[in-house]
């Protein structure tokens, strides 16, 4: 009897133990269920090409981002804590502390990291590589920084022909973007394609201008008809940045249909933890996104709505789709909830905040 009654007591003992004082603090475990099972980073490079006559993949980003996956083994690591820190952030944004459905994870009700609201100012450095045959003017890179701030402002004039099923879910990302220096280098080469010597002066580029505090655009003929390209956030400082043809910087006569700008637009999306609206999949494969519909292939043209894929509409006015320029004009609210968690406190871009 004796034994039982140490044995009930040592057993109370291990309880009150295991209790939390009421000064301790006890880390949210609802905050460490965020789900991760759909990330995903490796993309089939072939696959926006299936659709639409097999046309050319216009954006270069997740082709690049797998080269640098198989390069540095430790990206994807970074890559997954960047994608739980956000949708740690947008679930703890809102104000059940859900995350809403989809695929923008689940779990929990942190507190929302700081650094959410305000304007974000963000300094650009562009980077010109010459081609005489592609010239870029001061009039090229004034009217990007004008578009850019117009786009990440809601003040696309395009924005007014959203169709009413999406008109709720238009975003103002509130970032505005100022020059803050352009660099320019004469080049003999014809193309530089994609694998970043365009950033590198060991290899007949520019380097990267303190890309902790500065988005950096390279400028210069990339070829193989490829628009633009952008580094994910997690990758290299040294290569950090956006890519740009030299036709399709800013208004630019040059780039046709392409020529308006938004290619810059659509890659400042990419550096800011974007993917593309279709998700560089097949229809269970998202982008992250809880209110921008599930598709199957990038769109191209000026397609009419609606456009159905994957049983539901396509936002094909959406900055990243593949259209052209004049076709598309508007970032979702989940978007922007994405591209403002990378400003929050520990967000893989939080020193540019000005």
């Amino acid at each position: 009897m004796r034994k039982l009654i140490f044995s009930v007591a040592i057993l109370a003992l291990a309880v009150v133990a295991c209790q939390p004082s009421s000064d301790e603090v006890v880390p949210n475990q609802e905050a460490a269920q965020i789900d991760m099972s759909d990330f995903y980073v490796y993309t089939d490079g072939d696959l926006s090409k299936l659709a639409n006559g097999a046309k050319a993949d216009k954006c270069q980003s997740m082709h690049v981002l797998n080269r640098q996956l198989q390069e540095n083994p430790g990206l994807k690591n970074r890559m997954y804590a960047i994608e739980k820190h956000t949708r740690t952030f947008i679930a703890g944004k809102k104000p059940d502390g859900k995350p809403g459905g989809g695929n923008n994870g689940g779990g929990g009700d942190p507190p929302p990291p700081t650094g959410y609201t305000g304007t974000v100012s963000i300094p650009v450095i562009v980077n010109v590589l010459e081609d005489a045959n592609h010239p870029v003017t001061q009039a090229h890179i004034d009217s990007q920084i004008a578009i850019l701030n117009a786009d990440f402002n809601n003040n696309n004039p395009g924005t007014s022909a959203v169709p009413a099923e999406f008109a709720s879910l238009v975003a103002n990302a509130d970032i505005t973007f100022t020059l803050a220096g352009v660099n320019r280098k004469a080049s003999t080469k014809a193309t530089w394609g994609t694998n970043d010597a365009m950033k590198l002066s060991s290899q007949g580029g520019i380097d990267a201008t303190d890309p902790a505090n500065f988005l950096n655009v390279w400028v210069c003929e990339i070829g193989g008809g490829i628009l633009g390209y952008a580094q994910f956030p997690g990758g290299s400082l040294a290569t950090d940045g956006v890519v740009i043809g030299s036709d399709f910087l800013g208004e630019n006569t040059a780039g046709g249909d392409y020529g308006h700008g938004r290619t810059a637009t659509h890659e400042v999306g990419h550096w800011l933890n974007l993917r593309h609206i279709w998700g560089d999949g097949r229809c269970r494969q998202d982008d992250f996104v809880a209110d921008t519909p599930s598709s199957d292939a990038p769109n191209y043209g000026d397609p009419a709505y609606p456009t159905v894929n994957c049983k539901s509409n396509d936002m094909t006015m959406n900055y990243m789709d593949y259209v052209w320029d004049n076709a598309m004009y508007m970032f979702s609210e989940g978007q922007n909830d994405r591209m403002r968690a990378i400003f929050a406190s520990g967000g893989s871009r939080e020193s540019l905040v000005q």
